[in-house]
């Protein structure tokens, strides 16, 4: 016979109608309507000014598969912690936060390359809109980063002796902020794939 708590409602379990899962889901939702919205009124606004193509320097692209990097890091982190690897979870969250701190540095070499082109915010609309969007996402990669470094922070101060390290992995809270997180860099990797592939075929497409 079936023990009446087998049947309770568990709220680390039950993921997809969890408070955190459902104020992130608004969360990238609003980030992907931002996103989307700027990029059509970027279209609009070159087929209206008829606009030249903008060519995207060739960090960006180093960019892309430095976030890639940083992804797979943060699965790899995950499938550690679902394995109690104490020292594989706090590598790759190290790795995945130094990952991300490369990315924001070569971005801000990016915009350096754009200013030796004398490709400016002022320059024309199509500039501006390249200088919006990538600082956006610049922006929210840089809002992550005290989340993940909370996440290392704690790892290494509870990852000490035996019985602190059992209560760390079998926390459920901390299994579902973890997943949230590795959802949300995900997310901004995919982002950023979007941008890069966008202003690509407009280049193209605007020879």
């Amino acid at each position: 016979m079936e023990s009446p708590k087998s049947h309770e409602y568990d709220e680390y379990q039950s993921f997809v109608f969890h408070p955190h899962n459902v104020l992130l889901f608004l969360l990238l939702f609003g980030i992907s309507m931002l996103f989307l919205s700027l990029t059509a009124a970027f279209v609009y606004n070159r087929v209206q000014s008829d606009l030249p193509p903008l060519r995207l320097p060739w960090i960006f692209l180093l960019n892309t598969l430095i976030l890639i990097g940083g992804s797979a890091t943060m699965i790899r982190a995950k499938k550690a912690y679902l394995q109690d690897d104490t020292l594989g979870y706090q590598k790759m969250l190290s790795w995945t936060l130094l990952l991300s701190l490369l990315f924001l540095a070569a971005q801000a070499v990016g915009w350096w390359q754009l200013f030796q082109q004398n490709i400016f915010l002022h320059s024309d609309n199509s500039a501006a809109y390249l200088y919006v969007l990538s600082g956006l996402h610049f922006a929210h990669v840089l809002a992550g980063l005290p989340f993940l470094l909370a996440f290392l922070r704690t790892a290494r101060r509870h990852m000490k002796e035996p019985v602190s390290v059992l209560v760390y992995f079998s926390d459920p809270e901390k299994k579902l902020k973890l997943r949230l997180l590795t959802i949300y860099w995900h997310f901004l990797d995919g982002l950023w794939i979007y941008l890069v592939i966008f202003f690509v075929v407009n280049a193209v497409v605007g020879k």
